[in-house]
């Protein structure tokens, strides 16, 4: 099943950071593409600094919670710490998609509920993703992208001279 994720981090090296992410993602199922890196201003509440983001399609075989665990886990080892919501943080890997499947649980929602609202997260499914229709929306991401009110700056990074 094609799945994708979206790491994001904005604390410490966060290009390092993003990289031992995939690299952990890679020993557990196959990367079969990868957005460029954005960098966008920080979002939500509590958190100061610019985030760095990256969209990874993978192909895997676990099933939706057990994707997450696995991606908790990732976190955890890579020194996540959660203390609050929308906080400062090294390492944020989320199920954006899993094939069109939609997932209502508790614990994990499919696709994730903030792709339409999220700027930083549909600027590289457009580059990766723009026909694909959101299952929920019944919009593709370049339509979201632009409906999208959210106005936090999104740009490619590194910066172009």
């Amino acid at each position: 099943m094609k799945s994708v994720l979206l790491l994001g981090g904005n604390m410490g090296d966060r290009e390092q950071m993003l990289s031992q992410a995939r690299a952990e993602i890679s020993k557990l199922m196959e990367i079969v593409s990868t957005s460029k890196l954005y960098e966008s201003e920080a979002w939500g509440p509590s958190a100061n600094d610019n985030f760095l983001n990256q969209v990874v399609i993978v192909e895997t075989t676990l099933f939706p919670e057990e994707l997450l665990g696995r991606l908790k886990a990732i976190e955890s080892d890579l020194g996540r710490v959660r203390k609050e919501r929308w906080a400062d943080r090294n390492i944020d890997i989320d199920i954006l998609y899993y094939g069109e499947k939609i997932t209502k649980a508790p614990t994990l929602q499919i696709p994730h509920p903030q792709i339409p609202n999220r700027r930083f997260t549909l600027v590289p499914l457009v580059e990766l993703l723009p026909d694909f229709i959101n299952p929920l929306e019944g919009r593709n991401h370049r339509q979201l992208l632009f409906d999208c009110r959210d106005e936090k700056k999104v740009w490619e990074y590194p910066p172009k001279p």
